[in-house]
């Protein structure tokens, strides 16, 4: 393969969307509304398309894109199973799209305006740095990080090349929910927030799971990738029903060693939006300190597992963090899954299939502004609603050179929670924060754990 060169980011970038969506819906509009002239209808021609590289071809990259089928055109795909890529690539492309295991295939393409990258948690970093290195924009599945330092350089890369980035956390643009929510926060119907929380759910356990087989057409040294060489696993379900448990696709989410747990899966949903609330409410700081409580599965020594041989995230936590003032968010399991705004005026409860409290039924007789909704959504261009909405907003923020809804800057303030409520977890201890280092105060063993070594050959490629 040959050596890609790195991007001259003082040339004019290639504008990738030809003639994609002008404004849908008027910044004044109070929720999501389309107009006549949508993204659809701009990229009806075969060459208005987006030519779209795929890196991941698991559910929820095939669910991505079904919510964006009416403007891009996948003609690539990757994946280290060769069942899954196969089966994508009919399913998206009726099998016309070119396959590969090998992702920097697809980052040499000069033909591929945008990639989405859906893979495991742990092969995230990587492939989104050298696809901004390759002049990519990029809708990247979250969480975005598997560590604190990785979040760091993603950023600085961001920067330096200017490259547009969508993060998923899809509920930024559900905007009859999550984003009317924001907005009744921005407009000060709740006051000044005192106590934010997430409630994400607890997450399953796994009897002993043996050494396995690795199935025909799973490349796993290649899934595995910058994390540690170990055995492929699998104990099937009984009477084969549901997944049965791995330490492969999907149930990757149970290990540290490839994801945080629900701390990460679901915390990169709701604390979103915590600290979203928190962000327009006034609270643009920092944590100073995350403590509380956590149960695991197995037991931890120097806050790694002893067992090797079952899932190991976290099952049930409790967790403060407190920011300067004495606000704070609780970050736990055992309550309706959601989150919950409280401030001196008034409280409100969102989650995926509803907004309620008092603020919300005041609503009734004291409307919020027109422009309420769009003033939280960066006043950006409002088509369709929840992921589908997301895509339009990465597709309209790639032509414009405008930063997306989710953007990488405050998806990571919020992920670095997240990943600090996973060290305190497996160390079983509070820690200080310093937000302005982005440094664990007084405790060289924590420090330790904000960065994770890349096994040899799976480092990010930088050139």
């Amino acid at each position: 393969m040959t050596k890609r060169s790195k991007v001259n980011h003082r040339q004019e970038r290639r504008q990738f969307l030809k003639t994609a969506a002008a404004a849908s819906a008027a910044a004044s509009v109070p929720y999501f509304y389309s107009t006549p002239k949508t993204l659809a209808d701009e990229t009806k021609s075969k060459n208005d398309r987006v030519a779209m590289g795929v890196i991941g071809a698991g559910g929820m990259a095939g669910g991505n894109m079904n919510s964006a089928k009416d403007w891009v055109d996948v003609v690539a795909v990757c994946d280290v199973d060769a069942g899954r890529r196969q089966s994508f690539s009919q399913r998206h492309s009726g099998g016309k799209a070119v396959q590969s295991s090998d992702y920097r295939e697809l980052l040499d393409r000069k033909d591929i305006d945008a990639v989405h990258i859906a893979t495991p948690d742990h092969w995230h970093t990587k492939p989104l740095i050298e696809a901004m290195l390759a002049g990519k924009d990029v809708y990247c599945e979250k969480p975005l990080t598997l560590t604190i330092d990785e979040g760091k350089l993603i950023r600085k890369v961001q920067k330096e090349t200017g490259r547009i980035v969508q993060v998923g956390t899809q509920q930024r643009s559900t905007f009859n929910l999550f984003v009317k929510a924001m907005a009744i926060v921005n407009e000060g119907r709740l006051g000044t927030i005192r106590e934010v929380q997430a409630a994400i759910g607890g997450a399953p356990t796994s009897p002993p799971i043996p050494v396995a087989e690795v199935p025909e057409g799973l490349d796993w040294d290649r899934w595995l990738g910058p994390a540690p060489k170990v055995d492929y696993r699998n104990l099937p379900s009984q009477k084969n029903r549901g997944r049965g448990n791995t330490n492969c696709h999907y149930e990757f989410r149970w290990w540290y060693e490839y994801s945080g747990g629900k701390l990460t899966d679901w915390g990169a949903h709701h604390v979103d939006i915590c600290n979203w609330a928190l962000k327009l409410n006034g609270q643009t700081e920092g944590p100073l300190s995350i403590g509380g409580t956590a149960t695991h599965p197995v037991e931890f020594k120097d806050g790694k597992p002893v067992m090797n041989d079952r899932y190991n995230t976290a099952t049930a936590f409790l967790f403060n963090v407190m920011y300067p003032g004495g606000t704070k968010m609780i970050i736990r399991n055992d309550t309706d899954n959601g989150v919950l705004i409280t401030g001196d005026k008034g409280k409100i409860f969102v989650n995926r299939g509803k907004l309620v409290g008092k603020p919300v039924e005041d609503l009734k007789d004291n409307p919020l502004p027109e422009d309420a909704i769009a003033k939280v959504y960066k006043n950006l261009p409002m088509e369709r609603n929840e992921r589908a909405a997301h895509w339009a907003n990465f597709l309209h923020c790639a032509k414009e050179r405008k930063e997306p809804i989710s953007d990488v800057h405050t998806h990571m303030e919020m992920l670095n929670v997240c990943h600090l409520a996973g060290i305190s977890a497996r160390l079983g201890r509070e820690l200080k924060w310093d937000n302005a280092s982005e440094q664990i105060v007084g405790d060289s063993q924590a420090n330790s754990m904000l960065a994770r070594p890349y096994r040899s050959g799976y480092e990010i490629d930088m050139g």
